[in-house]
């Protein structure tokens, strides 16, 4: 599972060379609120408003209701490429409380309507040898699309470290993340994914790389876990546009999810 985790500036501390310490925590109800030490982790810091991000992989070494403590095997930064600038702002209802949260099995139609209206979230994947990873995705709303119970979206010219879909060439396990940024809505999927190779240019290939991501959703989290709050928001000039609907179902597979 992907989680949102929020702070003000400093926050995040480079305790040593290679020890980060995270001052907070999942809140109640999040499904990684106490995550068990010693597993691979990777996370991703972005800073939305200045369009930065930096990827940390590594392990999770202590676990506590405050903090959260990394020792970091691998850190680099990525281009702006694909990020929606916004100011994010603490929002009315920041705190431990987040406010019910449903587990199961099943998109709702508003589940799905989050998923359609997003311009970002991100993916987290892993590989049996090198760890996990966290890595953002963005583009125009409506760039990730719903058919017959799966997700898909195209795969956009990015650094050409292929670092997520490497991870899904020999583990196909994922998880993605999804916030309203208005509502402070999330929505946290896990299941597999699968990287599909079309002809480039044909409808939905929005970027022209001819490949895409088809996932498999398999259980949900959704709440308000989210603290932060956006209104407004410029998007990157990066984005391509959207070219179609092609559905991405495979026919021999049946649908895991109802989207109603």
């Amino acid at each position: 599972m992907d989680l949102p985790l929020t702070g003000p500036a400093g926050f995040l501390a480079a305790t040593t060379a290679t020890t980060l310490t995270v001052h907070a925590a999942p809140l109640a109800g999040d499904p990684l609120r106490t995550p068990p030490t010693g597993q691979p982790a990777g996370l991703l810091v972005i800073e939305f408003a200045a369009r930065r991000r930096v990827r940390l992989n590594g392990t999770l070494i202590a676990a506590d209701s405050n903090t959260l403590r990394f020792d970091v095997d691998q850190a680099y930064g990525n281009c702006p490429q694909y990020i929606q600038q916004r100011t994010l702002d603490p929002g009315p209802t920041a705190g431990p409380a987040p406010g019910p949260v449903r587990h199961g099995t099943a998109l709702t139609q508003r589940d799905v309507d989050l998923v359609r209206a997003a311009d970002t979230f991100l993916i987290g994947t892993t590989h049996p040898a090198r760890g996990s990873d966290a890595s953002h995705r963005g583009g125009s709303p409506g760039f990730v699309r719903v058919e017959g119970g799966y997700l898909w979206w195209p795969d956009y010219q990015g650094n050409n470290m292929f670092n997520t879909l490497g991870n899904l060439a020999v583990d196909p396990t994922a998880a993605l993340l999804f916030c309203d940024f208005v509502t402070g809505q999330t929505l946290h999927l896990s299941g597999t994914a699968a990287i599909d190779w079309t002809t480039p240019g044909i409808p939905g290939d929005d970027g022209g790389t001819g490949r895409r991501v088809r996932f498999t959703p398999q259980a949900l989290v959704a709440g308000r876990l989210l603290p932060l709050r956006a209104s407004a928001v410029t998007a990157s000039p990066d984005n391509p546009a959207l070219t179609g609907q092609l559905s991405a179902r495979h026919p021999s597979l049946p649908a895991r999810m109802s989207s109603s």
